[in-house]
């Protein structure tokens, strides 16, 4: 059963900088894609950071390039989102997504996070 456990949550102010953290487990973390999406109020879900398995191929919305970096730990089966100067703008709903690898014999789809909440006041 695929889980992810994400944390971080918080009320921060403008300019400010917060660490948000997804733990997995169910499948074979190590050889998986993992990723960010965020949801505004108001508005739909979309991509923040994607990583893949080893860390070498990263990318990230325009609108975070600079400012937020996605890192992960094979050994920890986590991965993290280390965002800097954080904006109102980027109030939303975090959310980890799991892309597990066809060896995890899961269901293969996407698995997502609960989302965890992320306020920037001005």
């Amino acid at each position: 059963q695929v889980r992810l456990e994400e944390s971080g949550a918080g009320f921060v102010q403008a300019g400010s900088s917060r660490r948000l953290s997804c733990t997995a487990s169910g499948f074979i973390f190590s050889e998986s894609y993992m990723a960010w999406f965020r949801q505004a109020p108001g508005k739909e879900r979309e991509f923040v950071a994607g990583i893949s398995w080893n860390g070498e191929r990263i990318n990230y919305t325009n609108s975070v390039k600079g400012r937020f970096t996605i890192a992960r730990n094979n050994f920890q089966e986590t991965v993290y989102l280390q965002m800097n100067n954080l904006k109102p703008d980027d109030t939303a709903v975090y959310y980890c997504m799991a892309r597990p690898s066809p060896n995890s014999n899961v269901e293969r789809r996407d698995y997502w996070g609960t989302g965890i909440l992320v306020t920037v006041s001005s």
